[in-house]
């Protein structure tokens, strides 16, 4: 039976006895003791004060002498501070909990979601360019939410949103035409994205000579930037395809191909994976249909000039734009049906959207939408907004070519990874190829813990060099403890020793350090309901980086091989073993391997 139960229903039992007082077991509260008192769990009486008729400390010690009375086997002391009991658990408690908790394939693995289907849509790319700084953070924080949410029992279905159409794709495709020579991936040996994205950037250049050029010859620089031929061609060129011009949509489908290519290579490399793709060019009309439904319903209404809105100013919002006066869709219009789509497709009623907090007042009007329109999974629909990604030089921009290309950092991040772990030796013995698998392990964890440590919600500033301390509150840290208790059970295995205790054989004694580890061991199913509830990934990685520092407490302080006692030394190996577990199991959940050695 659960511990932290067993107290929460001797406190109820206590409760009752003692005061009269009736409250079921679910409903008592705990929470983990404050590190600067002694204690495994805290009971807050302060909500009983009223009914109990007693001051806080009187309540908290007739509680805490009930249940140590009631439960000693669980509860070895307590204390009173104000109006918190402070319950220590019997050392022996957390022994049998290692073995027939911690350490089991199962253990944090939560049926909360009882198998309900969620999606979540993330990366969402478009494809005039290749990936960036920005396109990491979004990739990482939705491949880890999804991890997160399936840890939670919930069958998850990762989608990717692709924005191959519009008039900034048409934006490269005429520069290419003017000025790309026949060039493809194969012969300029570029990856297809970095190709295709080279032509944006050439369009931008273009398109500011043209619109300076206009401004010197006296057209004001507003409508210079409308009036620009090179923009012209495009918005020409988008019609065309719009209309399926057979030569301008053979071009489309040859750069897009190519940017795939590039998508795909950069996926792979970063480890995050797909299990459908939506492409905007087969969504972006799905949205009307939803509209004359809207119109038919009176959620929408239609102008004189043929344009369709929706009024939420009693939502306190605005005026919407669903539809132009020509017919033509919006981006709400778009999202609408797309929406509309998934839930066909897979019978989602909660799906989670990656997307940057620019894009907040979005997704408020389109759930605002779906739940007027009465949409079965309108309530479902959550915009896990996270902020902008900056790094010590600056703002990106994609159009000047300024943007921190992923492919580059990561590529940056794993030479760094592969100089500071020459520096420390930490790849002595190592093959080549062992090495390098390193090196790519520790760059990548580096990176992905550094933009998944921050709330999502939170503007970060993303440091290289920082990030891949093998000190600090990073993810080499975290990597580094688990290679090193991976060392200490090789070396366990070597010598024989029996991690499992002879039956009946009771540990009454452990090190405080081994008993603050254990306590937090246990708390890992609760991180793990706690981060899929609030859509937080850095819940987890706080929680393996607080895991792995407190280890290392342990093991500067407590002699694992020298000590004496057979058993304690068994039971050591084990405890090892359950927070390496605790460790890979968290960090797998942010999408970061751990290594066995370095």
């Amino acid at each position: 039976m659960n511990p932290e139960f067993l107290l929460k229903e001797s406190i109820a039992k206590g409760l009752l006895q003692e005061f009269s007082i009736t409250v079921s077991a679910e409903d008592i509260l705990l929470e983990p003791t404050r590190k600067d008192f002694e204690g495994s769990l805290t009971f807050v009486v302060f909500p009983y004060i009223k009914q109990a008729k007693v001051a806080p400390e009187q309540i908290g010690a007739r509680i805490g002498a009930f249940c140590a009375a009631d439960i000693p086997a669980v509860v070895a002391s307590f204390n009173v501070v104000k109006g918190f009991l402070n319950v220590v658990f019997n050392d022996a408690l957390w022994v049998e909990q290692l073995y027939a908790s911690f350490l089991r394939p199962d253990y944090a693995q939560l049926q909360d979601g009882k198998g309900e289907k969620v999606m979540v849509e993330y990366s969402s790319p478009n494809t005039n360019k290749p990936l960036h700084l920005g396109h990491l953070r979004n990739n990482f924080l939705g491949y880890s939410i999804s991890q997160i949410l399936k840890a939670n029992g919930f069958d998850v279905i990762k989608a990717n949103l692709v924005n191959d159409r519009g008039i900034h794709i048409c934006k490269s495709m005429i520069a290419y035409q003017k000025s790309g020579l026949g060039e493809t991936p194969v012969s300029t040996g570029m990856k297809g994205d970095h190709l295709v994205g080279k032509y944006y950037v050439a369009f931008d250049k273009q398109l500011k000579k043209e619109v300076e050029a206009l401004v010197a010859a006296g057209v004001e620089e507003d409508k210079a930037k409308k009036e620009a031929p090179i923009l012209k061609e495009a918005q020409a060129m988008l019609l065309k395809w719009e209309q399926g011009d057979k030569e301008v949509y053979d071009l489309w489908k040859t750069m897009n191909g190519w940017v795939y290519d590039g998508f795909n290579a950069s996926y792979k490399k970063i480890g995050v994976t797909f299990d459908h793709f939506y492409y905007e060019s087969n969504t972006y009309l799905l949205g009307k249909d939803i509209v004359e439904e809207g119109l038919a319903k009176g959620v929408f209404n239609k102008r004189a000039d043929g344009s369709v809105w929706i009024d939420l100013t009693a939502e306190g919002l605005d005026e919407k734009l669903v539809l132009r006066s020509d017919g033509t869709s919006v981006y709400i219009t778009q999202d609408l049906g797309t929406a509309e789509l998934k839930y066909k497709d897979f019978g989602c009623k909660r799906s989670v959207y990656v997307v940057g907090n620019e894009q907040d007042y979005h997704f408020i009007v389109l759930i605002h939408i779906l739940k007027k329109l009465g949409k079965p999974y309108a309530n479902g629909v959550y915009h896990m907004s996270y902020g902008m990604v900056d790094l010590p030089s600056g703002k990106m921009k994609s159009r000047e070519g300024t943007v921190v290309d992923a492919d580059d950092l990561v590529d940056e991040m794993i030479a760094t990874a592969k100089e500071r772990t020459l520096e420390q030796g930490k790849t002595d013995g190592f093959s080549e190829e062992q090495a390098t698998h390193l090196y790519e392990t520790l760059g990548l964890g580096a990176l992905k813990y550094f933009l998944l440590k921050v709330d999502p919600k939170k503007r970060m500033m993303f440091n290289p060099e920082e990030s891949i301390d093998f000190q600090g509150h990073t993810g080499p840290f975290i990597q580094y403890t688990h290679a090193r208790i991976s060392a200490i059970l090789r070396k366990a295995a070597e010598l024989g020793i029996n991690e499992q205790l002879p039956a009946g054989h009771v540990i009454n004694k452990l090190h405080p350090f081994e008993v603050s580890v254990l306590e937090m061991l246990s708390r890992f199913p609760e991180k793990i309901r706690e981060a899929g509830n609030d859509y937080s990934p850095s819940t987890i990685a706080n929680y393996i980086f607080d895991v792995a520092k407190e280890y290392n407490r342990f093991y500067a302080e407590v002699s694992i091989f020298q000590e004496p006692d057979e058993q304690l030394k068994s039971f050591r190996i084990a405890f090892c073993r359950a927070v390496a577990k605790t460790i890979k199991d968290g960090m797998l959940l942010l999408g970061i391997e751990v290594p066995e050695k370095m």
